[in-house]
């Protein structure tokens, strides 16, 4: 059975990978999938060795996923959708692998501290969960009142909220919609950015790839602990996605500048996976697709199966962190050598086709609305935090009403 898993662990590795590089392409899609074709690999893997590739797959997929959202600008979930920008503005200094090792050394890091701190956490979640849970809304509330206000234009700053929360309240709540984050994140953060490029003529300078990445211990250290307490929320509560919690972090986390705020995305995205474990195990409660899956195939999950599940992550990660650093040198060869401005149309061009292809005409109207309200902060030079309303609205309507 051991052979079993190291099999399933590296392809999980090998499919993460996939997944991380294809926009539009996320893991739930590949755990769904495999679930379906269970009764088959079954009768070849045991099923531990099933959810022990869907573990890799998930954790490496947290790895690689930035590296498009930083060099094209294509969020595929909210995980990236906030990244983009100051990775957008690291890429237009020669810096973009940079960006991209901040996030992995981000990812790694956390995922670290997730694992040394998980038996400390359990009680945590099984005692404090009852008592948070009923004050989330409210709390949520507040961080989103103290977003606006801190912000010099406030008027502006209420008016994309409102807009972006109504956005999401409709989109998210459309039935016949298919991967609705997709065209919605793709069109508030990812289009709005290229297209704010095109218009100011920028051009991509020659990637310094094989520059040193210097760190700021203090930022860096600031940024894991920030990441590792709002991704924990994010792996514990409904509702709440990376994006949420990079908002979070946000209000109560000063002074990270673009240096620790890509350490921090990379932190938030791989805690809220690792820990989601610890929701299953504890709470016996599945936070996201991926997770639910390895659910419905073992049944019950027990401390055993966490462990093996830690390992893999661990192991997973360690690999993903190189395979990183080694695609993001590739990308920042390849990307000076094309036309930045047929590149960004063409980033568009394939964002907006994949859209088409996985959410249909519905999605095209929803990345549309969606470029309408992401134009607005730019235009008014008000940051694109605001934007996240349309994740941030519906998880307080669902944890209040």
């Amino acid at each position: 059975m051991l052979l079993q898993i190291l099999i399933a662990l590296l392809a999980g590795i090998v499919c993460g990978t996939f997944t991380g590089l294809s926009p539009g392409i996320h893991i739930n899609l590949m755990s769904v999938l495999l679930l379906s074709s269970t009764p088959f690999l079954s009768q070849y893997f045991p099923l531990i060795s099933l959810a022990v590739f869907i573990i890799a797959m998930g954790t490496t997929h947290t790895f690689i996923d930035p590296i498009t959202s930083i060099y094209l600008g294509a969020p595929d979930s909210s995980d990236t959708a906030l990244s983009i920008l100051p990775g957008h503005r690291y890429l237009l200094k020669g810096h973009g692998h940079a960006a991209v090792k901040l996030t992995l050394i981000g990812s790694l890091g956390a995922l670290v501290m997730s694992i040394i701190l998980f038996p400390l956490l359990m009680p945590i979640v099984k005692h404090g969960y009852p008592f948070i849970e009923k004050y989330m809304g409210y709390l949520l509330l507040l961080v989103a009142g103290f977003m606006i206000l801190r912000d010099k234009n406030k008027l502006w700053a209420l008016i994309v909220f409102s807009m972006s929360g109504v956005l999401g309240l409709i989109v998210l709540s459309m039935p016949n919609l298919k991967d609705p984050l997709f065209p919605m994140l793709s069109g508030l953060f990812g289009i709005s950015t290229l297209l704010i490029s095109l218009n100011g003529k920028e051009c991509l300078p020659e990637q310094k790839a094989d520059s040193e990445t210097p760190l700021d211990k203090k930022r860096t250290i600031k940024a894991l602990i920030s990441g590792q307490a709002s991704g924990f929320l994010t792996a514990v509560f409904p509702g709440l996605g990376a994006a949420t919690a990079a908002v979070l972090s946000l209000q109560f986390t000063k002074n990270l500048g673009d240096h620790g705020f890509l350490i921090l995305m990379g932190a938030i995205s791989t805690v809220n996976f690792s820990l989601s474990l610890l929701a299953l195990l504890v709470l016996d409660k599945a936070r996201n697709g991926a997770v639910i899956v390895v659910q419905q195939m073992l049944g019950s999950v027990t401390l055993t199966h966490i462990l093996i599940f830690l390992a893999a992550s661990l192991i997973a990660g360690g690999i993903a962190f190189v395979l990183g650093v080694v695609i993001s040198k590739g990308f920042s060869k390849l990307i000076t050598k094309v036309n930045y401005k047929a590149l960004a149309i063409g980033v568009i061009a394939l964002i907006t086709g994949l859209i088409i292809f996985f959410s249909g005409a519905l999605g095209f109207l929803v990345l549309i609305a969606s470029l309408g309200v992401g134009l607005i902060s730019p235009v008014k030079s008000i940051p694109r935090v605001h934007s996240m309303g349309c994740l941030l609205v519906p998880v307080i309507v669902y944890f209040l009403v």
